[in-house]
């Protein structure tokens, strides 16, 4: 019996691992669509739009394209540290991740109930500063590793850039400790449960004992650092290093380093929901004048849904009008599954944690 329990719980954990895997690099691709969209939009452009119904599959494209780009590697390089440093890089960003928690119920999986979080640990938020302090290692073993001089010197500007910038990061965070007295991420998230007056929530943005207004400001910096994002891209300056650390990276390897540094701003994005804006804890409070609140995951996505069949009746390309409205549709039938009674309420934790997820990498893209 013991024995089936155990196989059980890994087989759960495994599940896990592969479906994370999958929505994170899934995410990332269309992390890279949304920045260009947005980008483009903020410049008067259209962004991509050519391959798929307003370029939906230019992801697909771009991972296409770097599996088939030549993989040349330079002459003079440490071969095994050249070849180690970018998947380091990726392996340690998508491992971060691991530890967010999506949401405050439990699912079955084979009949056991585990949590929406692949390694629930105490110590959660120390961990992951951990692991992204050691990303560093990446970026400069691929500086070091090239044989190039652009290389090495954009290697040794991000170890400074990101040292100096962990401690930042680090600091902005203590407020929240002291007044939570806990690393757990999922505890992080409960004490800050509950309104002030009756309808302000009591994030640790808009504390009544100690707002953390500062704090996320001086957050949101240093993770734009740590993700060598404008202007804290001095490892990658185009006009001095060429490309910096990646100049005598191809093909997958390039993209290895693509998805290292998407994937560390879906982390930092995280950790600011959760840090600072109550993680999956609804904006609303649940009082009985208030109970609609509980159907705006259904109606966002039903709005989303109506609005992609409208675009699509009149798409210019028969692939449009047939991919959009059937997209619109899916998105409809999941508004009305959600909207369930027995469903609704399991949506709200997700729901709310993601809309906040997706709000601070808006906010990242346009800065």
């Amino acid at each position: 019996m013991n024995e089936t329990i155990a196989h059980s719980i890994l087989l759960v954990s495994l599940v896990k691992v592969v479906v994370l895997l999958f929505l994170v690099l899934t995410a990332v691709a269309y992390l890279v669509w949304f920045e260009r969209k947005v980008a483009a939009h903020i410049q008067g452009r259209w962004g991509p739009y050519r391959v798929g119904p307003h370029g939906l599959l230019q992801p697909l494209a771009d991972g296409v394209k770097f599996l088939m780009k030549e993989d040349a590697t330079p002459a003079g390089v440490d071969r095994f540290v050249y070849f180690a440093a970018p998947l380091l890089t990726m392996t340690l960003a998508i491992s971060a991740i691991a530890m967010i928690p999506f949401g405050p119920a439990s699912i079955h999986i084979f009949g056991v109930a585990t949590p929406l979080v692949v390694a629930n640990i105490n110590v959660g938020l120390l961990a992951i500063f951990a692991i992204t302090s050691i990303g560093v290692y990446g970026v400069a073993l691929a500086g070091w590793s090239s044989n190039n001089k652009y290389s090495l010197l954009g290697g040794l500007r991000s170890s400074a850039q990101m040292i100096s910038y962990e401690l930042s990061l680090t600091l902005s965070v203590v407020g929240i400790l002291l007044l939570a007295g806990t690393f757990n991420l999922s505890e992080l998230i409960m004490r800050q449960d509950g309104f002030t007056w009756g309808f302000l929530p009591k994030w640790n943005l808009l504390n009544p004992t100690l707002p953390q207004i500062l704090g996320f400001f001086c957050y949101f910096v240093a993770a734009v650092a740590e993700t060598n994002r404008a202007p804290f891209d001095l490892a990658e300056a185009e006009s001095e290093l060429v490309a910096g650390y990646h100049t005598e990276y191809s093909s997958f390897k390039f993209a290895m380093f693509f998805l290292g540094e998407y994937a560390s701003m879906i982390t930092a994005a995280c950790l600011a929901s959760i840090l600072f804006l109550g993680g999956w804890l609804s904006p609303f409070p649940q009082t009985p004048g208030l109970d609609w609140t509980r159907y705006i995951p259904a109606a966002a996505l039903a709005i989303a849904g109506v609005a992609l069949i409208i675009n699509g009746v009149g798409y210019l390309t028969a692939f449009g009008r047939i991919v959009l409205p059937g997209l619109g549709i899916a998105l409809c039938a999941l508004a009305f599954l959600v909207s369930r009674p027995s469903v609704i309420d399991s949506v709200q934790g997700p729901f709310w944690f993601l809309a906040k997820v997706l709000l601070v990498l808006f906010i990242y893209v346009w800065v």
